[in-house]
């Protein structure tokens, strides 16, 4: 079919994809931002900010799995504008971190509670909300992607709107010291809060189901359902019957999913929420002059998350099938982490140094997420995608409560014995093999492609 007959309308959905995931990234990483001059305001511990993390990754965990349920449930379309609803209202709520920390203490003084000091609790709070409705972006854009793409498209799709948090992260650092700068901390959430409501109105706009969607013509919509697997197509037409957790734990392929996110995601979340306060231990880097290296190492992941996801293409286009084609390239991707080992041996040389170490390696873990996820809708059936990737949400979000809880204590030791590099040395070179590790569980749980025929 000729590819300027088809027609284009699914790569706006995609933007629309692009779009919420950079208002999601762009939401969660405003306290990072802001943690140094947080910390001395309010006098937090590193463990303190890393029980503050760690409330939004347990939350973001426990919340995804049930965030795939409610997107099965409610339908891409709805699920997606509750989940970005209810996450902008839990970023606006942290510029009123101290008074809901003041309530919170009263409510729990009345239980008979200690009481947990005002900002820890405000901002906990706030974060837990957060982390409720951002937790259905994923599972809802999955979705998304498995409606509106064929199979052999869905990898470079994901990659473009997964490389919204990219762009998010890049767009955090540019906007939020200055804007905190100028007009205080409380703003800059407000102000970056209120974004998602936005595209609410756009979403509600130009999203329907492809089957309903009149802005979708019949070759568009034929070769969206081109894919040449005729028992997967039969068995997404089959219903939206629902399909219990307990019968998708029973696959091998499920647990290849769950254990890939859960050794990798705390990975980026180290990156997202500990860079900015690495930078001011280490190198005296914080508030605007943040704004420079940040930008260059998030920008480096835009490399990783577009080309990531289109670089299966090279081994289906020479006769794999998309599975197979995608575990050989995230094997290759899985390498590029290792150079993340030399960046605190060779961190005296320049900050810079570090930055585009970890650079790659973050590059490398948006190319491996845009892979990761899809794997998912090459083997489970549309009405089953965003349950599976709740599953491996909660994993992950586990994953990146464990990364974080363990970089407090460390950082916390060994800052009070004056060594505070060996701290950060140690998570970097659990960054470095995770992905590797994480390949070749997934690779002797499912060898060869075997999608999920009895849903």
């Amino acid at each position: 079919m000729n590819q300027q007959n088809i027609g284009n309308y699914r790569w706006t959905i995609c933007a629309l994809l692009f779009f919420a995931t950079t208002v999601n990234y762009l939401d969660r990483q405003v306290l990072s931002l802001l943690s140094p001059e947080l910390s001395k305001e309010f006098g937090w511990t590193n463990s303190d900010y890393a029980n503050i993390t760690a409330v939004f990754q347990f939350v973001y965990a426990i919340s995804m799995i049930f965030a795939g349920r409610i997107v099965d449930k409610l339908g891409t379309k709805w699920g997606y504008q509750l989940a970005i609803f209810v996450w902008s209202i839990g970023a606006i709520m942290h510029a009123y971190a101290v008074p809901l920390g003041d309530l919170t203490n009263n409510v729990l003084a009345l239980a008979g509670i200690a009481a947990v000091p005002v900002s820890i609790v405000g901002f906990m709070l706030s974060r837990a909300v957060l982390a409720i409705g951002e937790a259905g972006n994923f599972p809802a854009a999955i979705k998304a992607t498995a409606e509106y793409f064929p199979k052999k498209e869905r990898s470079f799709a994901t990659g473009i709107f997964n490389s919204g948090a990219n762009v998010g992260a890049i767009l955090a650092p540019l906007t939020v010291p200055w804007i905190a700068a100028h007009w205080g901390w409380q703003t800059a959430f407000i102000i970056i809060g209120a974004i998602g409501f936005v595209w609410m109105i756009f979403w509600h706009i130009f999203y329907e189901k492809p089957t309903e969607q009149k802005r979708l013509s019949e070759s568009e919509r034929a070769y969206i359902e081109s894919d040449s697997e005729k028992e997967q197509l039969q068995l997404d037409d089959a219903g939206e019957q629902k399909v219990s957790w307990f019968k998708l734990l029973t696959y091998r392929q499920t647990w290849a999913f769950t254990f890939g996110k859960f050794m990798t995601d705390g990975v980026w979340w180290f990156f997202l929420f500990w860079l900015p306060i690495f930078l001011a231990k280490q190198y005296g880097i914080k508030g605007t002059d943040l704004m420079l290296p940040l930008t260059v190492l998030y920008s480096l992941t835009m490399i990783g998350s577009i080309g990531g996801g289109a670089f299966p293409m090279y081994f289906i286009n020479r006769g794999y099938n998309a599975y197979d084609g995608r575990m050989r390239a995230m094997l290759l991707i899985a390498i590029f982490p290792l150079v993340v080992l030399l960046a605190q041996p060779l961190g005296h040389i320049s900050f810079w140094v570090p930055i585009i170490l970890i650079g790659i390696g973050a590059s490398a873990h948006q190319a491996w997420s845009a892979n990761i996820f899809t794997t998912v809708s090459d083997m489970f059936p549309k009405k089953s995608v965003a349950s599976v990737v709740g599953i491996g949400g909660l994993a992950g979000g586990i994953g990146g409560v464990v990364v974080s809880k363990v970089a407090g204590w460390l950082f916390d030791y060994f800052d009070s014995v004056g060594r505070i590099e060996t701290g950060y040395a140690i998570l970097f070179g659990f960054c470095a093999v995770a992905y590797l590790i994480a390949w070749f569980v997934m690779k002797l749980l499912v060898p060869k492609y075997k999608p999920i025929t009895d849903l």
